[in-house]
C-alpha cells in the first residue's frame, strides 16, 4: 500500500506527457485531412470560403499556446515528480500536490483540445 500513492502519481504524470505528446502528433497533421467547411476557431462558415491568412493566423497562435502550454506541462510535472521523491511513502499526499496534479491534468486537456483545433 506504501507505494501505491506514489505508482498512482506516477501514472498521473506519464498521462499527462502521453496527452502532451498526442497533441504534438496532432499537431503534425496534413492540414487537408481537416474539415474544410469550418474556420479554425470551429464556426461553420456558411459560403464555404475560408479565409487562409485568417486561418494561418489561427493556426500559428494556437500552435505558440500549444507549444508555451506543453512547457509549463513539463515544469509543473517535474516539480510534481521531485515533490513525490521528497515525500515519505507512508504519509498521506499534501493537498498542494494533489492540487498540482489536478492542475497537470487540466493543462493536458487544454492542449488536446487546442491540438483538435
Amino acid at each position: 500500500m506504501d507505494g501505491t500513492r506514489r505508482t498512482a502519481l506516477k501514472l498521473v504524470v506519464g498521462a499527462a506527457g502521453l496527452a502532451a505528446l498526442g497533441a504534438l502528433s496532432l499537431r503534425a497533421q496534413d492540414p487537408s485531412e481537416r474539415n474544410p467547411s469550418r474556420t479554425a476557431s470551429g464556426e461553420k462558415n456558411p459560403d464555404g470560403a475560408i479565409d487562409p491568412k485568417r486561418v494561418k493566423g489561427v493556426l500559428e497562435q494556437n500552435q505558440k499556446d500549444i507549444k508555451k502550454n506543453i512547457e509549463k506541462l513539463f515544469q509543473l510535472a517535474s516539480e510534481l515528480k521531485e515533490e513525490v521523491e521528497k515525500t515519505d511513502a507512508t504519509t498521506t499526499l499534501s493537498l498542494a500536490m494533489v492540487r498540482k496534479t489536478e492542475e497537470i491534468e487540466k493543462l493536458a486537456h487544454q492542449i488536446r483540445e487546442k491540438a483538435k483545433g
